[in-house]
C-alpha cells in the first residue's frame, strides 16, 4: 500500500461519508450524533480550512481522511482542531499517522501555529499513542466528557502541540 494524500475533490464525497459515517455511528470517538448525506457531506468537507483525503496510490481506494479548521477566533484563531477517519478494514496501517503528520504540515502552511484536539476519548488508546509518539502534551482529564453511544459517559484528555517548535 503507498499511501498518499490530497485536498478533497467532489467525486470523493460517497466514499467520505461513508468512512466519515462509520466512525460516527460508531459512538466513541467524534462528538457528532448526525451522519451527513451527499449535499451535507460535501458542503462539510468544503467548509473546512483543508480536507485531506488518503488514498493507496496503487489502486486509487480511499482509505482514510481528515478535516482541519479553526479552533476558535479572533485572538485565539492561530489554533486549530482536527479529526481523523480511517477505514475499519485499513486501521493498524499507521494511515491515521500519515494523516496526523499531513494535518500538522497543511496547518502550518495555512498560518496555524497550535493544533489542539479538545476531545481525545480514553478509550481511543491507538490515538492516545500515536499523539504521544508524535510528541502530542496531555492537557489533563475531563471526567466523563464524552457521551459513548451505549450512553454511559468517558472521559476525555485534550491535546495540543505547538507546530512552531
Amino acid at each position: 500500500m503507498n499511501i498518499r494524500i490530497r485536498q478533497y475533490r467532489k467525486e470523493d464525497i460517497l466514499t467520505s461519508i461513508e468512512i466519515w459515517n462509520e466512525v460516527v455511528e460508531g459512538g466513541i470517538a467524534f462528538p457528532q450524533l448526525d451522519t451527513l448525506d451527499e449535499i451535507s457531506g460535501d458542503e462539510f468537507f468544503k467548509s473546512q480550512s483543508f480536507t485531506g483525503i488518503a488514498f493507496d496510490s496503487d489502486s486509487d481506494e480511499i482509505v482514510g481522511l481528515y478535516i482541519l479548521h479553526p479552533n476558535n477566533v479572533g485572538r485565539c484563531g492561530h489554533i486549530c482542531n482536527a479529526s481523523y477517519a480511517v477505514k475499519s478494514d485499513k486501521r493498524g496501517l499507521h494511515i491515521g499517522e500519515s494523516l496526523v503528520k499531513h494535518c500538522m504540515e497543511t496547518a502550518v502552511e495555512l498560518g496555524f501555529r497550535i493544533l489542539q484536539f479538545n476531545a481525545v476519548v480514553r478509550t481511543n488508546e491507538s490515538a492516545l499513542k500515536l499523539y504521544k509518539k508524535l510528541g502530542f502534551t496531555q492537557l489533563g482529564i475531563i471526567p466523563k466528557g464524552f457521551l459513548m453511544k451505549d450512553e454511559s459517559y468517558e472521559d476525555i484528555i485534550p491535546h495540543y502541540i505547538d507546530l512552531k517548535n
